[in-house]
């Protein structure tokens, strides 16, 4: 559910609009989508909407918003081309302004002049932004982690961000969702050599599950099909639908003839296929989730068949997750998922520790706002950029909804009540000293 709102003068610009799937107290509800009450109020100021990548979090909520809201939005090709599918089903397509960026263009919007900075992430066409403002250069560095060998060889800008941090950055807002996690997040590369394995291994059918979005992995499986003799099918909704999007912009490379037609999957040589298919966190009705209990119409499970979950489990979706793998045993599927005896068949797109603390000191920033994550995740981002020392002014803390202003005579201060928003020296030295106990 990311939306950041900037605010100067009578200009306003919303970073990101996305869902969130709902906690198990929300009994009947869907999905949940940010408060826009300020915006509805403010709606005459709003100049646009920028987007950071395609990801359900950062651009679900659109098709619920923008009616309201009647603005433009931009973002790079692939993820407006996945916008441009939602408002189309929602029948508002012909009501929103779409406007294609890229890494190295820069957007002015009102006071705001954005430049999009490539980055590397679990999709692909994803950037950063650096944002111009009257009282100097905010960085939102969107989902990313900085992968030294990505998968359609277009590598993270680091050079773009050295040259924000020499020019001075006054603010930078950061993801942290795997502050976690020491070191390193691995490359998308490195999940081939196992992926590979299993392929080579398995006796009969092969379906691997993935996030629809994740086109650099669904690249991997088609390409490793190949190589061990194997054509590909597809199956769910939005598997389909976006692997037609990225073929259709040139972002997949699909050889002629390796495709199997949905409707020939079932009567297919077990041991000539791999179906790709939606569903890894077990939504009801979803492709993994019907074939799980084998009521799916286009393909069926068998025994010695084997299921590729290469996806993490979102938080809160373990329980649906785990009671789908025990269906998939029961049927004597060979089951291979992330925490299971199978790692790596995942990778995450985020960055791990030493990949933050390479953003803060190639930014500098004079602010820091951790964003992206559950509390304690900004928490510890915030500890860790404190113990290193990269940042010359405060670090901030702020839950949902909490403003921050910052001021032309440079300074910087929470617009609410709670003192804990301004994160503490002692606390961080406190912290990481409990840690090293």
């Amino acid at each position: 559910m990311n939306m950041l709102v900037l605010r100067t003068g009578d200009d306003i610009i919303i970073i990101d609009a996305g869902l969130m799937f709902p906690e198990q107290e929300l009994l009947g509800v869907d999905i949940v989508i940010p408060d826009i009450t300020y915006l509805k109020q403010n709606k005459r100021l709003i100049r646009g909407i920028v987007l950071t990548h395609a990801h359900e979090d950062h651009i679900g909520a659109i098709p619920y918003i923008i009616a309201d809201l009647d603005v433009p939005v931009y973002g790079t090709k692939f993820t407006l081309a996945l916008v441009r599918k939602k408002l189309e089903e929602h029948g508002l397509l012909d009501k929103v302004k779409l406007h294609e960026v890229g890494p190295g263009q820069s957007t002015t919007l009102g006071a705001f002049q954005i430049e999009y900075l490539h980055v590397t992430h679990s999709t692909i066409d994803c950037v950063a932004l650096a944002i111009r403002t009257p009282l100097g250069v905010i960085i939102h560095s969107g989902d990313f982690k900085i992968d030294p060998t990505p998968v359609d060889g277009k590598p993270f800008d680091l050079h773009a961000f050295a040259r924000y941090g020499q020019e001075g950055v006054l603010a930078l807002f950061s993801d942290s969702t795997n502050v976690e996690r020491p070191g390193f997040t691995p490359s998308e590369r490195s999940v081939v050599v196992r992926l590979e394995e299993l392929f080579r291994a398995a006796p009969q059918r092969i379906i691997v599950s993935c996030f629809s979005s994740s086109i650099h992995r669904i690249q991997q499986v088609i390409d490793l099909a190949r190589v061990v003799g194997r054509k590909v099918g597809f199956v769910g909704r939005s598997m389909v639908d976006n692997i037609e999007i990225a073929h259709g912009l040139d972002k997949l490379r699909i050889p002629d003839g390796s495709v199997v037609r949905p409707q020939d999957i079932k009567g297919f040589d077990p041991k000539r296929i791999v179906v790709l298919a939606s569903g890894t966190q077990a939504e009801p009705l979803s492709a993994m989730s019907r074939i799980s209990v084998d009521n799916h119409r286009l393909m069926s499970i068998a025994e010695n068949d084997t299921v590729i979950l290469s996806a993490r489990q979102i938080p809160g979706n373990e329980k649906a997750i785990f009671r789908m793998i025990d269906h998939l045993f029961r049927r004597r599927v060979l089951v291979y998922y992330e925490g299971g005896r199978s790692a790596p068949i995942h990778v995450s797109g985020h960055a791990s520790q030493e990949e933050q603390k390479i953003l803060l000191q190639l930014c500098k920033p004079k602010y820091f706002i951790p964003l992206h994550g559950e509390y304690r995740h900004l928490f510890r981002h915030a500890a860790l950029a404190e113990q290193m020392n990269a940042v010359s002014g405060e670090i901030f803390l702020l839950e949902s909804g909490q403003p921050i202003e910052f001021t032309p005579d440079g300074s910087a201060y929470p617009r609410l009540k709670s003192s804990r928003a301004v994160f503490s020296p002692r606390m961080a030295r406190k912290f990481w000293a409990k840690r090293a106990t």
